[in-house]
């Protein structure tokens, strides 16, 4: 199963030659899995893939991330170099956001992030946008918001204005609140599910101006859009 999640749909003639089972063996094992609703036939029938049930397995995701992060890390390396700026890939795990890669500038001093540090969904910048892409009511935005740490005082009215904008603009903007004296965007990966993913820039409070922040979120969300961030 995990070959064809990696792999895509594949034939009984490619099965047999990544696994090194016989044509017979091979055939058996497709039937039985087509049979369990594991895997079902594409097009002419010589094709099989992972059923839909099966392609959102968290068994499975492990190995999606992986190959997406080989075709983004170039990505994210050179934006950050480009930008003068960290920049973060970050995938949702429940109600929590893991770094999963990062692009770092060559300044002498630039700021560090660890892979596989986590923060909560609804703050930071990457959880502004997470939340402006989910469309909450009202009572459900308190309720995120309660749960929420703040290293810097943020009024409720005030976060969710910057929902609402980071709605707008397609990206979420923290100047702080999250971590003092640093400045990141945020935005959701389009077209990502199971697990979703988003991008992150930070940069030092005070290196940019006002204007420049939003190129730079302007600039992210061009990024995004690059071919080697959509899911195959």
């Amino acid at each position: 199963m995990r070959l064809f999640a990696a792999e895509g749909p594949m034939t009984l003639t490619q099965v047999c030659r990544e696994t090194g089972l016989s044509p017979s063996s091979g055939l058996n094992l497709l039937r039985t899995l087509v049979g369990e609703g594991a895997l079902e036939r594409e097009g002419d029938a010589r094709l099989y893939r992972l059923a839909p049930a099966w392609q959102e397995a968290d068994l499975l995701t492990g190995a999606r991330v992986a190959r997406l992060i080989a075709r983004v890390q170039p990505l994210i390396t050179r934006f950050a170099k480009a930008h003068d700026c960290t920049c973060g890939l970050w995938q949702q795990v429940g109600d929590r956001l893991a770094l999963v890669a990062l692009g770092e500038s060559e300044a002498a001093t630039r700021i560090h992030m660890a892979i596989g540090q986590r923060q909560p969904v609804g703050g930071g910048s990457v959880g502004r946008a997470l939340i402006a892409a989910e469309s909450l009511g009202q009572a459900d935005m308190e309720r995120r918001f309660a749960r929420l740490r703040w290293r810097r005082a943020l009024a409720y009215a005030a976060w969710v204005e910057q929902v609402a904008r980071a709605r707008q603009t397609g990206f979420g903007i923290d100047e702080g609140f999250t971590h003092p004296g640093i400045v990141s965007i945020g935005l959701v990966v389009p077209e990502t599910r199971s697990p979703r993913l988003c991008l992150s820039a930070s940069l030092f409070a005070g290196s940019r101006t006002e204007a420049e922040i939003e190129a730079l979120g302007a600039a992210l969300v061009e990024l995004a859009q690059a071919s080697g961030f959509q899911e195959s």
